[in-house]
């Protein structure tokens, strides 16, 4: 079991425990339970749906990394697919504020890289900022998406967002989390092909710029990132972010990284290539490549 699940899993019920330790018994548990994972951890605990996301929120709290303010949030984005994924908060000392990701972003845009295609609840320790509210109203599962608080009656986004704004209003067809492609070609060795496919999944609808990004690994593993657009931009997640997202919550290291590519148009209205060498760079990340698409 990785040392940062060490206190959490602690807390939680013997009989969960012992449900549980086979799952996390290595050091990159991938920070997610299968549906059939989830009906085994439900039926020997004796938990539903929602009481097996709050209990495991403090394994998905103990993901965060908070360099800056030490204030670790956790969340479990449960798929229609029956399929949990964690989700903690990501900081980067050395950086800008807005290369932060919250726990919210990080739970759905890990479901969205393992293939998830739709949200039915999302449970978190605490209230979702505006920022992530505006962020959720961007996915397919829209206003009707169920969000779980500790101590509070289940509700829907649409009781946090009210006469909301998003991409429904602009009249945009593909929403986050809708299978896509954007049919873009470029040569390149297997992990630029990773990028490139990372790229056509991207969720562009209002710069038309996608974007994305994969990441090697001493091992040899590769994480993949899309870029996801909101509706009122600022919510925006980069597509590194969303790779180093799924990265961290995998129990890998910045240090384990040996090689990144990021694909991006040449012509695009907005580039990620500044912004993505200098978020590597302050993780110790000097092998960055660019690829450009068409």
């Amino acid at each position: 079991m990785h040392s940062r699940f060490h206190s959490s899993f602690e807390q939680l019920t013997a009989d969960l425990q012992s449900a549980l330790a086979p799952l996390l018994d290595h050091d990159h548990f991938p920070a997610m339970f299968t549906a059939e994972q989830a009906t085994g951890l439900k039926k020997r605990s004796g938990l539903d749906d929602d009481a097996l996301a709050f209990a495991l929120l403090p394994l998905a709290a103990a993901c965060a990394r908070t360099g800056i303010s030490h204030f670790n949030v956790g969340a479990v984005a449960r798929g229609v697919s029956g399929n949990l994924y964690f989700g903690g908060n990501m900081e980067f000392p050395g950086t800008t504020m807005q290369q932060t990701v919250h726990a919210e972003q990080s739970a759905i845009s890990h479901a969205w890289m393992r293939g998830e295609t739709q949200l039915a609840a999302l449970t978190v320790n605490y209230t979702p900022c505006g920022h992530c509210r505006q962020f959720m109203n961007e996915l397919n599962s829209g206003l009707t998406l169920r969000i779980n608080l500790p101590g509070r009656t289940s509700a829907t986004l649409g009781d946090y967002l009210p006469d909301a704004f998003g991409p429904r209003d602009l009249e945009i067809v593909h929403l986050l989390m809708d299978p896509q492609s954007h049919g873009l070609h470029a040569e390149g060795d297997a992990l630029s092909q990773a990028a490139l496919a990372a790229a056509n999944r991207s969720h562009a609808p209002y710069s038309n710029s996608p974007s994305g990004i994969a990441i090697e690994m001493q091992d040899g593993t590769v994480f993949t990132g899309s870029y996801a657009e909101n509706a009122a931009f600022n919510p925006t997640l980069p597509p590194l972010q969303c790779a180093l997202n799924v990265l961290s919550l995998s129990g890998y290291d910045y240090a384990d990284i040996t090689r990144a590519v990021l694909a991006e148009k040449a012509d695009a209205t907005l580039m990620q290539w500044d912004a993505t060498v200098a978020t590597l760079k302050s993780v110790g990340c000097e092998r960055v490549e660019r690829l450009t698409i068409a």
